[in-house]
């Protein structure tokens, strides 16, 4: 699945416009690169995101094309 889907998928990232825009600025890392948004992202992936002065780190555990809003938390595991 592409990054910029993912992120909106999991709802990491509200829409997949801000997900691309993010990609393209280069405010995403997958595995410490700068990713852009047509990466295929894989299970055991870290993400680095940076909007602001926020800065997430996940680390994908799960790819699914749909996800209901309770589900997409399942998604992806918080780093800190």
């Amino acid at each position: 699945m592409r990054l910029d889907k993912y992120l909106k998928v999991s709802r990491i990232i509200k829409r997949r416009t801000v997900a691309n825009e993010a990609c393209d600025a280069g405010r995403v890392e997958v595995n410490g690169r700068i990713a852009r948004a047509s990466y295929d992202v894989k299970v055991g992936d870290v993400i680095k995101i940076s909007l602001g002065n926020n800065l997430r780190t996940v680390e994908v555990v799960e790819i699914s094309e749909h996800a209901l809003k309770e589900d997409a938390a399942g998604m992806y595991k918080i780093i800190e």
